[in-house]
């Protein structure tokens, strides 16, 4: 049946949703500038089960952002997803962050370049051809006026997340197309659960740990 609830939790955007062989149930997400995961995740859980009218005994597989993004948000996203899939005993899938907020792009040319904010003047980005498939390995990237130029030379290049609207002072060419108030949303995970779990590309839901890209730095407090 493929019946799979999904989570995304690695930007300010907290989203929920649930699926039945590819098809949209129900979609439950806030995005109000602030990280409100910790508050708002079981509960939206619990609102997309009830809307779908299923239990948690008719989920076959719950999928999870797996990163990069916010280090809190992805902890709070994988405990979350981990508790359910221990509970239940249901196999865990993982989406990549980016891979899900490119499919938000629907271009027939060009590439598509989905971006997270990873502080200052630094990205998470990716690089998609029209047909999604990955072309450029994601990395943590420092944004200047001669980034992602091999792209922009050949044709249109679709930005597209918070990391994306930082850009647009930096990145200043006819090719360059910013597409703003975009975030990764669980609804575009649907259908990418949804072909891992046909070919059984499942994590070990007890060693998976999101993929952070960078390590967590913790600021010092400032001495007063």
């Amino acid at each position: 049946m493929a019946t799979i609830l999904h989570i995304e939790t690695a930007t300010k955007n907290c989203s929920v949703s649930v699926a039945i062989k590819g098809e949209l149930l129900a979609l439950q997400e806030l995005n109000d500038g602030n990280y409100s995961h910790a508050e708002k995740l079981h509960p939206f859980i619990q609102q997309v089960m009830k809307k779908a009218k299923l239990s948690f005994n008719d989920i076959d597989a719950v999928a999870v952002s797996k990163g990069p993004g916010s280090y809190t948000g992805l902890r709070i996203g994988v405990s979350a997803a981990k508790g359910l899939c221990f509970a239940f005993d249901k196999p865990l899938i993982s989406i990549e962050t980016l891979q899900s907020l490119a499919h938000k792009v629907s271009v027939k040319e060009g590439v598509v370049v989905p971006m997270l904010d990873a502080r200052r003047m630094e990205v998470y980005a990716a690089v998609y051809n029209s047909k999604y498939e990955q072309v450029r390995d994601i990395k943590a990237e420092i944004i200047n006026e001669s980034s992602f130029e091999e792209y922009l030379s050949k044709g249109k290049v679709y930005f597209i997340g918070d990391g994306a609207e930082k850009c647009k002072g930096i990145i200043v060419n006819e090719n360059a197309v910013f597409i703003d108030g975009e975030f990764p949303s669980a609804k575009e995970m649907v259908q990418l659960s949804l072909d891992k779990y046909k070919k059984n590309d499942i994590e070990d839901v007890a060693y998976f740990e999101p993929f952070y890209l960078k390590d967590f730095v913790v600021t010092p407090e400032k001495k007063r």
